[in-house]
């Protein structure tokens, strides 16, 4: 008994010096308050930005994460980015069990070394050394160690701490740069965070500390807009051994122009007088712009490029002429150059693409901020932007890949902000019309078309080109309310004119109504049916955000089994709100046909968290309505 007591004191007296020595390594000293709503736990992360000179910047690492389940293993973020400018001086990861035991360490032989980019990238330089581990159990620590030099100086690493489902202990960023140079800072939502800094010159940090973990929320604003972030820029910098001093945009689009798209819009003469006679009869600029973009689509297709300074500069335009390919920056300034020949005036713009809108920040100019470049055409005010890489996109439309969101036009006299076009939520229409006829056993034979614009345009317009299993798997995926879907045929228009996509359907169906004894129920909405409810929150974090509004109508007869007559039909329906409008009906033509008329519109807007559980009962009730069923009784 005295042995086990003894025993017991040393394990307590073990206890407290583990705790008394804050070590980070082990799950035992963990605040359990930073697990909540967290799959890993940043127990320390400590990044340090040395700018040595204008052509030297080595950043080093050290961040300690406790993993707590599977979810949470690429929270490490044991990755380190390299190409011939970019050296790794040191990678390692040491690993810790349960009780902070070191049980492996990798060092950076052992990562995975890949290539960074895409497929459908043509050369690169670029490649990524990451770690790759299964742990043999959960919790446990990881220790990353890292040190990268580079002569380029134009990135500087964000200060972004904060992730969802990820609690932070504690997370430092210090910047160390020659105290003759400016800092330019772009902070947002520090204050929020409890976020310190310290701004003396030469050194610039930022502290957070005990921060649980967040959950993400559906409907809500973007990451950027919530989460604390800095993003750091230079007054003077080096990239690819280009020497800038730029401390707006305006600055930074004269050193673009000057340094990497200056003299890069000549081809030969034989393109020239190919240009000059396809727009002989042309009587507008617009007219001339659309010949010239139909040749370029005709002619180029698109391969990335990433390689040194052409991460940033384009391809020049005759060699995009003789070879016939290029990316997202050779193939717009090609387009431009070709536009020149004509007299049209066009700027190469640099904009941040993706689903989700992104703004590059007009008060603060940097050259990491963008990640894809399109052209624009002013027209007179009226804008034009032309997304250059794709051979099928109509003149003229962007899509949701580059709406609606700030943008740099790059121009000789320096650059410029504008905003690429919104489409509005009466533009981003679908139409759906046809008929169906209701059979004796519960089935379906069905004649649909369905036309799309705006961003309903982007989401269908690629069909055109998909096999025919392809166009097979997603029809049956989009009307998945309906069971056992054979397609009879499918045809596609593309409209480029008007932009606008047409689909025209037959397929056949069964079991679709439900039968029981001398009746049958069937829900009348058979094609176009809204059945997605947003998600449940108890306590709602961050503000209902609707980033784009859409607008639907729908109308087709409905032909009944003959062995049938209606017993009941539902009530019609208007919905009118903040967040949109919905209506239904049901009506009967004759004794064997009904007809059924519906429309929905979402409109885009930013509303307070209060209002998201209003907005979900909205979609209830459209989804409630949507599934409103027909009642048919034996004859």
């Amino acid at each position: 008994m005295r042995t086990k007591l003894l025993y017991v004191i040393i394990l307590l007296l073990n206890s407290n010096l583990v705790f008394s020595q804050d070590n980070l390594t082990t799950y035992l000293t963990l605040p359990q308050e930073l697990t909540k709503n967290a799959n890993a736990v940043v127990r320390l992360d400590e990044m340090n930005v040395d700018v040595k000179a204008i052509n030297d910047l080595e950043t080093s690492r050290k961040r300690i994460v406790t993993v707590l389940n599977e979810n949470g293993l690429h929270k490490i973020r044991a990755v380190v980015w390299y190409d011939d400018d970019i050296k790794v001086k040191k990678a390692e990861v040491k690993i810790y069990d349960k009780f902070g035991k070191q049980i492996k360490k990798i060092r950076e032989r052992d990562f995975k070394d890949v290539s960074a980019v895409e497929g459908s990238t043509l050369y690169s330089d670029s490649r990524v050394k990451y770690l790759d581990y299964t742990p043999v159990a959960y919790p446990f620590t990881a220790v990353f160690t890292s040190t990268i030099q580079t002569k380029n100086t134009a990135h500087l690493p964000v200060f972004s701490p904060v992730e969802y489902y990820l609690g932070v202990e504690k997370s430092t960023y210090t910047l160390h740069y020659p105290q003759s140079y400016t800092v330019h800072k772009k902070e947002l939502n520090l204050e929020k965070f409890d976020v310190v800094m310290n701004d003396a010159p030469g050194k610039l940090t930022y502290v957070i500390e005990n921060i649980a973990g967040i959950k993400s929320e559906s409907y809500s604003p973007s990451e950027t807009a919530l989460k604390p972030r800095a993003y750091l820029a230079l007054n003077k910098f080096s990239y690819e051994g280009i020497k800038a001093e730029v401390n707006d945009w305006n600055d930074f689009g004269i050193w673009t122009y000057k340094n990497l798209i200056q003299g890069r819009s000549r081809v030969d003469e034989a393109t020239k007088n190919e240009i000059l006679n396809l727009i002989a009869n042309a009587t507008s600029d617009k007219e001339k712009a659309k010949i010239i973009y139909e040749f370029m689509q005709n002619k180029t297709r698109y391969i990335s490029v990433q390689v040194g300074i052409g991460g940033y500069q384009p391809i020049p335009a005759d060699e995009v002429d003789k070879v016939s390919y290029g990316d997202c920056k050779g193939l717009s300034n090609y387009m431009m150059a070709l536009l020149k020949i004509a007299g049209v005036e066009s700027y190469y713009t640099v904009v941040h693409a993706g689903d989700e809108i992104v703004d590059l920040y007009s008060d603060f100019a940097s050259l990491g901020q963008g990640n894809h470049v399109i052209l624009n055409i002013p027209n007179k005010g009226g804008d034009i932007w032309l997304e250059c890489t794709s051979q099928k996109m109509p003149f003229g439309y962007i899509g949701d890949f580059t709406d609606n969101r700030n943008v740099l036009l790059i121009t000789p006299e320096g650059g410029k902000i504008k905003r690429t076009k919104k489409y509005e939520t009466d533009e981003n229409f679908q139409k759906t019309t046809g008929s169906y006829t209701l059979t004796n056993d519960g089935g379906l034979d069905v004649n649909v078309t369905v036309t799309t614009e705006g961003i309903q345009y982007s989401n269908r317009y690629y069909l055109e080109d998909r096999s025919e299993s392809d166009k097979d798997k997603h029809y049956k995926k989009y009307w998945r309310n309906i069971n056992n879907i054979s397609i009879d045929e499918i045809i596609h228009e593309n409209d480029k004119e008007n932009i606008v996509f047409t689909e025209k359907v037959k397929f056949k169906a069964e079991g679709y109504a439900v039968k029981t004894g001398d009746r049958i129920l069937f829900a009348p909405n058979a094609l176009n049916k809204y059945n997605s409810i947003p998600d449940r929150y108890r306590n709602r974090k961050f503000p209902l955000k609707i980033s784009r509004g859409f607008y639907d109508v729908d109308s087709y007869e409905i032909k009944l089994p003959s062995d049938y007559k209606i017993e009941a039909l539902p009530n019609s329906i208007v919905l009118e709100d903040k967040f949109g409008a919905y209506s239904f009906s049901v009506t009967q033509k004759d004794d064997q046909t009904l007809v059924y008329k519906r429309s929905i519109k979402i409109s885009d807007g930013e509303y307070p968290k209060e209002e998201y559980n209003n907005y979900r009962k909205f979609i209830k009730k459209i989804v409630k309505f949507d599934n409103s069923k027909v009642v048919l009784v034996k004859k």
